[in-house]
């Protein structure tokens, strides 16, 4: 494979512009560790098939599916890792939240952290994902519900 410094140079802004948004959405699908190492071979694969990406209508969109399926395989049966709260450090965090999240759908869970945690717009899960805006919101509420009835606050 012959990289010419352009592409180099193309990919390098690419990245710079996107990655925390593809790690962002692979930890939320994945748990922190395999999220990470996800986003990491999704990029690996991004860098080795820059001339078919840098095509694509939702190049971070693709990278999101080869990153999720990369890291589905990874944890095979195993349930995405989510780290206990500290509430003497993080007093306002219910602890009983990484078991609730644990209970959520993939697509429950992702949608409900990048939306809550990471601060996005529905818009933005939406392209992350490939669903319609409709679709997040419906996955955004029915998470919630479950969320609230896990940790006891259902009203």
């Amino acid at each position: 494979m012959v990289i010419h410094e352009t592409d180099a140079t193309t990919f390098t802004e690419f990245v710079a512009a996107n990655e925390a948004r593809l790690r962002h959405g692979l930890i939320a699908a994945l748990g922190g560790e395999a999220g990470r190492e996800a986003a990491a071979e999704a990029l690996a694969w991004g860098w080795e098939n820059w001339g078919r990406l840098a095509e694509m209508k939702n190049p971070v969109g693709y990278l999101y599916k080869v990153g999720r399926d990369r890291g589905r395989r990874n944890l095979g049966r195993h349930r995405p890792m989510l780290f206990s709260v500290d509430t003497a450090r993080i007093p306002d965090v219910e602890p009983g939240l990484p078991h609730a999240l644990s209970q959520l759908s993939e697509r429950q869970r992702t949608v409900v952290l990048l939306v809550h945690c990471f601060e996005w717009t529905l818009s933005e899960v939406a392209e992350l994902l490939g669903l319609s805006k409709t679709t997040v919101q419906n996955h955004l509420e029915r998470g919630m519900a479950t969320l609230r009835r896990e940790i006891g606050e259902d009203t």
